[in-house]
């Protein structure tokens, strides 16, 4: 399938593997809430360099298996959209940013293949959240299977500049029908507790600011979505421990792509929505 001719929809990567199950039901059920088709990739090549041709039949024919059971799992599992087969032979994360430029959104799972083929494959997921040219959700921590019977809500990384972010945070909130919270991680200044100063009233001007900051940045989404309830949750530390406990009940956090280093210690599926 020639990737500029597929306009629209969600593009899943897809290896067989535990992990590459949770990334496809996450993509059925993206597709689904979207009304869009759904991609099933699978890019493969000899873990042993150069093959011979009886070698490289056998090799072709056994992705051609993968790619089948994926996107049988997709027509099985889905009503109503339609699933397209993508077979690569190449490295997966060249083919998946390649089908981004003309895609909505990417799934992948956090790991795949292991031992030696990771080893030469590198990190997929982690390439392609960097360098995609949509959104990018990496499904890891426990994913999505089984569904729980009371799914957390989206929680969003703000910086102030998060348009893009919040965009995406907010139509996924909606979709799924969950709440949506904003999160801020703000610092103490510097010399906030030295030697004299009062703590108490030195903490209320960084915290007034942090919150002042999130109602800025919501504001025009909370217009656009007025059925998504809406948190601000301004929190006082370092950004990584701050968007970690945030995740830690989330079904998605929705970071920018200066944030996508989160990815690696997030406890939940993360989406990187690049500007």
């Amino acid at each position: 399938m020639d990737p500029m001719t597929a306009t629209g929809g969600v593009v899943v990567g897809y290896d067989g593997s535990d992990f590459a199950m949770q990334a496809l039901d996450w993509a059925m059920d993206e597709a689904e809430l979207r009304g869009t088709p759904l991609t099933v990739c699978h890019a493969w090549r000899s873990p042993y360099g150069e093959a011979d041709e009886e070698a490289r039949k056998s090799l072709h024919h056994a992705a051609e298996h993968v790619l089948w059971h994926g996107a049988e799992c997709a027509r099985q599992c889905t009503s109503g959209v339609r699933v397209r087969e993508d077979l690569f032979e190449g490295p997966a994360a060249e083919r998946l940013v390649e089908l981004s430029r003309g895609a909505d959104l990417v799934v992948v799972g956090s790991r795949g293949l292991s031992g030696l083929a990771r080893t030469l494959t590198g990190s997929v997921a982690g390439h392609v959240a960097g360098h995609a040219a949509c959104p990018v959700i990496v499904v890891r921590g426990a994913g999505s299977l089984p569904h729980p019977e009371h799914p957390g809500p989206i929680v969003a990384g703000v910086t102030g500049h998060d348009g893009d972010v919040l965009a995406f945070a907010f139509r996924e909130a909606e979709l799924r029908c969950l709440p949506l919270v904003a999160v801020h991680a703000w610092r103490y200044p510097v010399g906030a507790w030295s030697s004299g100063m009062a703590p108490m009233v030195m903490s209320d001007v960084p915290g007034k600011e942090a919150v002042e900051l999130l109602e800025r940045a919501v504001e025009p989404w909370r217009d656009r979505y007025p059925d998504v309830e809406t948190r601000l949750q301004p929190v006082e530390g370092p950004v990584r421990d701050v968007l970690a406990g945030a995740a830690a009940s989330a079904t998605l956090l929705v970071l920018g792509a200066a944030k996508s280093s989160a990815v690696n210690h997030a406890p939940c599926p993360v989406a990187v929505v690049r500007s």
